[in-house]
């Protein structure tokens, strides 16, 4: 047998929703964990998965505010550049944070192409709204149209896509994209290409993804909001951890100056069960302290008085 078959047979995660103890349903997952060099070093399940990487792209759909002067031009500053970064929970700070950037950049509110949410009035208070600004800031700087930004050949998205290719030292014209649900382009990606890339964020070697990581660390409740996962970890480690959730079951973290990434992903994209795996996985790896794991879990994993998750399943050596 090939070490590549071998490679294939990495038992998955599963996580169980127990009802005073009785197994109701269950979800599988798989999970890496990769090098800033792209190795993987322990896997369970199968780390050659592809999926969209969906919301935990965002950091690096920021790189092209970090890197290109935006920032700068606009006199903006790490609590921007967090929500730019952000799944947010729509607000009034964060929907007045995603204002501020559009108004520092003399760009009006109807140019964002996000949806507006059930319920409410405005495309500020969509939960990618920060992403869509910072997009928009570039093409502001750069004199790039503004109203077709989301296209996938547009400067800014071809901008984005070239930080990405060269961060995976793939060629751009290599990428499968498909339309998020805000409208911007998202990828396909290996799960082991997403952990690389939360390593690479982590590592510390990039001036421009450090400060994207202190913006995220600094400024949790920016990235999510109130019990939001991503803020919750983020303000319990205390800027050790950087942390990303996606759709679909897909969630990111970078260990912060080690250059260490983990990335999950469950197969039904149940968001309560990526949580849980993180918790288990990030405890099993020694990435977070037993009291972090405790306090976590009597949020994320005890759903209520009868109700619980519970994880099967380790990390194996790659």
């Amino acid at each position: 047998m090939t070490s590549r078959a071998k490679r294939h047979q990495n038992t998955e995660l599963r996580v169980q929703l127990l009802r005073e103890g009785i197994v109701e349903s269950n979800h599988i997952a798989h999970a890496v964990v990769s090098d800033s060099r792209g190795r993987v070093l322990s896997v369970a399940g199968d780390a050659e998965t592809e999926t969209f990487v969906r919301s935990a792209l965002k950091p690096f759909q920021a790189l092209a505010v970090a890197t290109t002067g935006t920032l700068e031009r606009y006199g903006l500053d790490d609590k921007d550049l967090a929500i730019m970064c952000s799944s947010h929970r729509g607000s009034i700070e964060h929907v007045r944070q995603v204002f501020h950037i559009l108004w520092r950049a003399d760009i009006e509110p109807t140019m964002l192409k996000c949806p507006i949410p059930e319920g409410k009035d405005s495309p500020l208070r969509n939960n990618c709204s920060g992403k869509h600004a910072g997009m928009l800031a570039v093409c502001q700087q750069r004199n790039w149209p503004l109203d077709s930004y989301l296209h996938r050949n547009h400067p800014v998205q071809t901008l984005i896509l070239a930080k990405v290719a060269d961060l995976l030292g793939m060629p751009a014209d290599e990428f499968i994209m498909a339309h998020d649900d805000c409208g911007a382009p998202t990828y396909l990606l290996q799960l082991s290409q997403m952990s690389t890339l939360f390593a690479k964020l982590a590592s510390g070697d990039s001036l421009d993804m450090e400060r994207i990581v202190r913006a995220m660390t600094h400024h949790p409740d920016m990235v999510g909001g109130v019990d939001a996962f991503d803020t919750e970890l983020m303000r319990l480690t205390d800027g050790e951890l950087v942390s990303k959730s996606g759709a679909e079951g897909i969630q990111c973290i970078g260990r912060v100056g080690e250059g260490l990434g983990l990335a999950i992903k469950v197969l039904d994209g149940s968001q309560r069960a990526k949580y849980a795996i993180a918790i288990h996985l990030l405890k099993q790896l020694g990435w977070i302290l037993p009291a972090v794991a405790e306090t976590l879990a009597e949020t994320y994993m005890v759903l209520s008085q009868y109700k619980r998750l519970d994880v099967a399943g380790e990390l194996s050596l790659h």
